[in-house]
This record gives structure tokens, C-alpha cells and sequence, in this order.
């Protein structure tokens, strides 16, 4: 591997992998354990701080602009977890008013005393992970919170006075769990909170979801249902006031993610923790994804990244398109060449794109085919 240049980042992710159990669906790289593993924790990521430090290819920004923990489910660590993140980052770094540091929790684990210490250590923004109002839909996923474990959490993080809050739902679940998706998607909107992302469920082939879909005992969703649901939380998000800013993404008018928008304009990033990714423009490497091999290199040498590559030229533009593509933004039209200007117009005739002040953007429908006209456009002749 050749030498790289130096990088400062200003956009942080931190993994927090630890789960009271394994959801049904889940191929996260999470560790179910229900022992104090908050120590055990920032340990392992001050090792590796320090390992990035030395090694000096990633280095933070004096001013983060954007911290992101995620997991797992962070709010197992209880509340004293973001204080002890932010003496392990340095509290230096987290004093810009601007910044944005989001936590995410499960509601069955939102407590009062919780949110009031992680606002009071500076976190100003939290994700929750809902997925259902739906109590057999619920148990089905193998979530431990019930349909109005929700807005008991939503009502303590609001008391506290976090109002950037995020909820997550996901759609396209088996026909048989004869969900209403409709009602889950009126459901949030009583929680009246700024930000909703989401995430069509996919089937990880190692996960217990999975192997039921290959034994037989489980069905996965067609494409139509898929489509259905997908363009109908678009309509009723859009109409309740929501702006959709990205193909998972809804939100109220300045509460978009600026973290993961950071992902999306390309920014560099610092991914600490077991898996974690670090992005620089032509770089990219990714933590070992096992807790416990994680924790005995981090706190051993602290090299924890087992794997990373080089972005050649044609990676890069692949990705560039992929990003834009998927943003409300779209792509600058001068970027692009002629033949991909001529499949542009197609994609208008076919609803999938609209053309407008200089901008591609894709519509709704065509979000549900973002990955295969992305690759479309990767693949317009030259010249």
C-alpha cells in the first residue's frame, strides 16, 4: 500500500455493538451481553484513538462537527456512556455550538435519568429505533419494547428538552404478519417528532430471518407490496409537512442528518469502534467486525482496521453517482457527459428523474431503482 495523505475529519462515528438480544432480522455486527460493558468500552476506543493518532492517515478536527453513536443500542451503556465517550474523544473537540451529536436508543431503554445525563455531557439530537406500533409485528422482529414504548420514550427525551429526534420504521415485512403499514405510518405522526428515516427490510442470508426464508417457514415480501408501501410513506409523509431528502430520509425543514449527509456529499469521516468504516476521497478501511477481537487489538496495539482499499478512478465516479443519485440534491447536469444526458431524458419519460436548474433528481419511483439506473449511468458509452 502506498503512502497516504493526512486527512482531518470533523465527522466521527463511534459503534456501541452491545444488544439485549439478536433481533430477528438483524445482521448487525452487535455482541448480546447484558453485563456493564461501559469500561470495557471506552477502553477499547481510546486504544484505538490512539493507535489513529500515531499512525496520523485520520485525524480529528480540533472542532467535530458531527458525532454519531450508534449500534448495537448505545443506551444499553446506561448514562454515564456519553461522558465517558466524550473523555475518551476529548471534551476540547465537542464544544462547537454547531455540533450535531446524535445517540441512538431502543425505547425500552429511554429512562429519564438517561437522556438527562447524555443532554447534560452534550448530545443534542437522539435516533430511536421503532420499526412497529404493531404488538405481533413487534414480537415477530424480536423487539423488547411494546406499541406505546414509543411515545413513552419520545415524551422523556422531549421533557428533557432534546427535540431533534429521529424515529426509525421499517416496511416490506412477510405478507402473513398482515401488518398495516398505513397505520404505522399515522402512528409516528402522533409522535410529532422532526425526523423520520425509513428502511425496506432486507434478508441477510445469516441471520434466523434468513435461514426460515430458506427452509421454507418464511416468505418474503413481493416486489409490488415493496413498492406499494414505499411510495405510500412518501405521499403521507410529504403531505404531513415532511421534505424528502433522501431515498430513506423525511424530515422537517432543518432537521436533516448533517452527519449522514456528510456520508452523502462525500466528506471524510472517522469510524471508531468494532466494524466501523473511515472514508477519506480515495481511501476506505473498516474495523474488525467481532467485539471481542476488536477489544483485544484495541487494547493491545490499537490497530484495529483489518481491511481497507484503494479507490481507483472508475470506483470513485461509480460512487459519486451512487451519492448524488440519492440525495434531493441530484447531480449537476455539467458534470455529466453526453451520453449520459441522453438516458437522462428516458428516465424523465419514464418518471423516474426530473430535470430542473441545472440538477438531475430522482423521483420516488425512481429511488426504488436507484442502485440499477446508478449503475446505468456508470455505464454510458464515451465519446
Amino acid at each position: 500500500m502506498g503512502a497516504l495523505n493526512k486527512v482531518t475529519v470533523s465527522s466521527i462515528y463511534v459503534h456501541a455493538p452491545f444488544c439485549s438480544k439478536r433481533c430477528f432480522y438483524c445482521d448487525f455486527a452487535v455482541e448480546v451481553n447484558s453485563s456493564d460493558n461501559l469500561s470495557a468500552w471506552t477502553r477499547a476506543l481510546s486504544g484505538e484513538l490512539t493507535a489513529v493518532e500515531r499512525e496520523g492517515v485520520f485525524a480529528m478536527s480540533e472542532a467535530i462537527k458531527t458525532l454519531y453513536v450508534g449500534g448495537g443500542t448505545p443506551s444499553l451503556l446506561g448514562p454515564q456512556a456519553m461522558k465517558g465517550l466524550a473523555e475518551v474523544i476529548g471534551y476540547s473537540r465537542l464544544e462547537d455550538p454547531e455540533l450535531e451529536w446524535t445517540a441512538e436508543a431502543n425505547p425500552e431503554t429511554v429512562t429519564h435519568d438517561l437522556v438527562e445525563s447524555w443532554y447534560n455531557t452534550g448530545v443534542n439530537r437522539m435516533s430511536l429505533g421503532v420499526q412497529s406500533f404493531d404488538t405481533q409485528v413487534l414480537t415477530w422482529m424480536g423487539r423488547l419494547h411494546g406499541p406505546d414504548g414509543a411515545f413513552q420514550a419520545v415524551n422523556a427525551i422531549k421533557e428533557v428538552g432534546i427535540c431533534n429526534l429521529s424515529v426509525d420504521l421499517i416496511f416490506g415485512l412477510p405478507p402473513r404478519l398482515k401488518r398495516c403499514w398505513r397505520t404505522d405510518l399515522f402512528k409516528v405522526l402522533e409522535l410529532d417528532v422532526p425526523h423520520i428515516s425509513l428502511y425496506g427490510l432486507s434478508i441477510e442470508p445469516d441471520t434466523p430471518l434468513g435461514r426460515s426464508v430458506r427452509d421454507g417457514s418464511e416468505f418474503p415480501v413481493d416486489e409490488g407490496q415493496y413498492r406499494d408501501e414505499y411510495l405510500t410513506a412518501v405521499e403521507l409523509l410529504r403531505a404531513a409537512g415532511y421534505q424528502h431528502y433522501e431515498v430513506s430520509s423525511f424530515s422537517h425543514p432543518g432537521f436533516a442528518s448533517r452527519h449522514s449527509s456528510a456520508y452523502w456529499d462525500g466528506s471524510p469521516y472517522l469510524g471508531l469502534g468494532n466494524s466501523a468504516h473511515s472514508y477519506s476521497e480515495s481511501y476506505r478501511r473498516w474495523n474488525v467486525r467481532d467485539w471481542g477481537a476488536y477489544k483485544a487489538l484495541a487494547t493491545g496495539t490499537g490497530i484495529t482496521w483489518g481491511e481497507g482499499e484503494h479507490l481507483d478512478l472508475a470506483s470513485r465516479s461509480l460512487e459519486r453517482l451512487w451519492l448524488g443519485l440519492r440525495t434531493a440534491s441530484g447531480l449537476r447536469l455539467e458534470d455529466l457527459d453526453d451520453p449520459q444526458r441522453a438516458i437522462l431524458e428516458s428516465w424523465v419519460q419514464e418518471g423516474w428523474s426530473v430535470l430542473e436548474d441545472g440538477r438531475v433528481r430522482l423521483t420516488a419511483e425512481g429511488w426504488l431503482l436507484l442502485d440499477r439506473l446508478t449503475l446505468e449511468l456508470d455505464g454510458a458509452p464515451v465519446g
